[in-house]
């Protein structure tokens, strides 16, 4: 399950996605939460289905590394899917037993929530895809500019974040090998109940929060090493410009976004 949380990964490529204005696809991908939001049914949701599908075939990112984001959240899907089917009783009596009782509201507002949750994460997991944390941090810099106006400390703010998820897949690997050191070392994990399962997880959170404090050490002293001071007086090699493709990427977005519109409206499924 570890190796398969690829949150702030990043795969180069040279595809129409990958090129997109940085600030144009954090904007997109804003654009695609409210889309998800913004469906109240099924059909819409579809248009959700397919705008994602051709980002991702259009990206050149495999489709088993969208399965890959999916993985993990999967106990959340779960469980939200269960508290769906069991606890909303409107609609046609599907399956009654003593006090269980499923739906056909519960078991639509069931797939509903899942797709919906599904989507987002693979949103959210495309930006990642295809976008350096050099260029994010210049995107959330520039977006966050105009509040310097009142002291906002933009690009650190916008340093932080992307320097956090740039870790995220180093820590991943760090937490892996660690778990097959302590295997190695004859722990046992996987069997017993939830008790003896998180007390066996302290020997590995232990030493990750002492390699963690190491990295961020080093990060700041290679950071002080080469004269980093903010950004104040900051020069960038890279100037972010918007080209004819972001401006038709924006619009097809709108064009899916008013398809969803449409399908709530004449759609009620």
């Amino acid at each position: 399950m570890i190796k398969d949380i690829t949150l702030g990964q990043y795969f180069p490529g040279k595809s129409v996605i990958h090129r997109l204005d940085p600030r144009i696809k954090l904007l997109l991908t804003v654009l695609y939460i409210v889309m998800l939001f913004i469906a109240k049914n099924i059909s819409g949701l579809g248009v959700g289905i397919a705008y994602m599908l051709m980002a991702f075939l259009m990206s050149g990112i495999p489709i088993k590394m969208m399965v890959k984001s999916v993985k993990p959240i999967v106990p959340i899907i779960i469980f939200t899917g269960i508290l769906n089917l069991f606890f909303i009783s409107t609609g046609d009596i599907l399956v009654q037993w003593h006090f269980i009782r499923i739906t056909s509201d519960g078991l639509h507002m069931m797939i509903f929530m899942a797709l919906r949750i599904i989507l987002l994460i693979c949103g959210t997991a495309l930006l990642t895809y295809t976008t350096s944390p050099i260029t994010l941090t210049d995107a959330i810099e520039r977006i966050l500019s105009p509040l310097k106006v009142i002291h906002f400390p933009a690009h650190e703010i916008a340093m932080m974040m992307t320097i956090a998820l740039r870790f995220i897949p180093t820590l991943i690997e760090e937490t892996d090998k660690i778990m097959s050191a302590q295997k190695a070392r004859g722990a046992d994990m996987e069997s017993g109940n939830v008790v003896q399962r998180a007390k066996a997880l302290i020997p590995i959170l232990i030493p990750l929060f002492v390699s963690a404090f190491r990295r961020a050490e080093e990060l700041a002293l290679a950071m002080e090493c080469r004269c980093y001071h903010g950004g104040e007086g900051r020069t960038r090699l890279k100037q972010l410009k918007t080209a004819p493709r972001d401006y038709i990427a924006v619009g097809i977005t709108v064009l899916f976004m008013a398809a969803v519109v449409l399908l709530n409206i004449f759609c009620p499924i």
